[in-house]
């Protein structure tokens, strides 16, 4: 891609565009090895997994490619330590940390780990720079998962980080094609994460239900869920359903937390209940209809993103 990007020499990609870590869709080495080895980065999400699996997927994407990868770790996690211990074990070469500070930084500097932390503020991201990661994943109200709950998008989100923050910025939200890729770059990004987008392929190890209900739903077909536990974007489906009439209802605030960990991603990505389960997406399932492979949506997404750089420059 001709977009100038300080990314790619800073994790040693060819492409500035990482795969999400999404818990199941990536918690494997299918989807992470596939996406590495076209020249991007995969990125194993370790949050549902068990360190023992962990340890296999890492290891997996090591014996199939010498091209680097990355390990999602939420902080808040409670393996969340071990997680690390594995990975700086291993040498993971990259992290991408959240939900939590970057004290375990200086063990990663030591063998020349990057570490990309994600954040959904101006403010978050002053306190990372402050500790010294190498890069920021600029998280939008658009994104599926665990979007900021001020629903801010990335038109905006963005620039206010742009705006504040020196470090490289990779934009999370709303992103689906090389458009979107383009688009992230003219408002300060060196780099995109695509999470639905990379949940539609066929590596990815998500229920076929799940991957049905995303293609079918439409651009307004989210919801941001959960606002008094941790707010989620999904599929509106029927427990949605259930949790926007709690809260409309004011039901009282513990039986709307009750009600939303009743109901799991887990039912969705594992055993295909799109109907109850957290069916999480983000805007741009509207935008997405068919499941590829993870290599050939690599490709893509740079001939797309290339497309739209020359039209730019008037050489289309």
């Amino acid at each position: 891609m001709g977009f100038p990007s300080r990314l790619t020499a800073l994790l040693g990609i060819r492409h500035p565009i990482l795969q999400a870590g999404m818990s199941w869709a990536s918690s494997c080495w299918e989807l992470p090895l596939a996406v590495s080895r076209a020249g991007a980065l995969g990125v194993i999400a370790a949050g549902p997994m068990y360190p023992e699996k962990l340890l296999e997927a890492v290891r997996a994407v090591k014996a199939g490619t010498d091209a680097p990868f990355g390990v999602n770790i939420p902080l808040y996690n409670k393996r969340s330590a071990e997680f690390l211990d594995i990975c700086a074990a291993e040498r993971v070469p990259v992290i991408v940390a959240s939900q939590g500070g970057p004290k375990a930084l200086p063990r990663f500097r030591e063998y020349g780990a990057k570490w990309l932390h994600v954040v959904a503020s101006p403010e978050h991201a002053l306190k990372a720079e402050a500790a010294g990661v190498d890069g920021l994943v600029v998280v939008s109200g658009e994104a599926g998962g665990h979007p900021p709950a001020s629903e801010v998008s990335m038109m905006i989100m963005l620039r206010a980080v742009a705006r504040v923050c020196r470090l490289p910025l990779v934009a999370s939200g709303g992103i689906a094609d090389g458009a979107g890729i383009a688009a992230v770059f003219a408002l300060g990004a060196e780099g995109a994460q695509l999470g639905t987008r990379f949940l539609m392929t066929e590596e990815a190890t998500v229920h076929a239900n799940y991957k049905a209900a995303v293609a079918k739903a439409g651009i307004g077909d989210t919801a941001m869920v959960g606002r008094e536990a941790l707010p989620i974007r999904m599929l509106r489906n029927r427990f949605a359903e259930e949790m926007a009439a709690a809260e409309r209802a004011g039901r009282p605030k513990e039986e709307v937390v009750s009600l939303f960990g009743a109901h799991t991603l887990k039912d969705a990505a594992l055993d295909g209940d799109v109907d109850w389960g957290k069916t999480e997406a983000g805007q741009t399932a509207g935008l997405i209809e068919d499941v590829v492979p993870a290599g050939a949506l690599v490709a893509r997404l740079v001939e797309e993103a290339e497309a739209v750089r020359r039209r730019m420059m008037g050489q289309a």
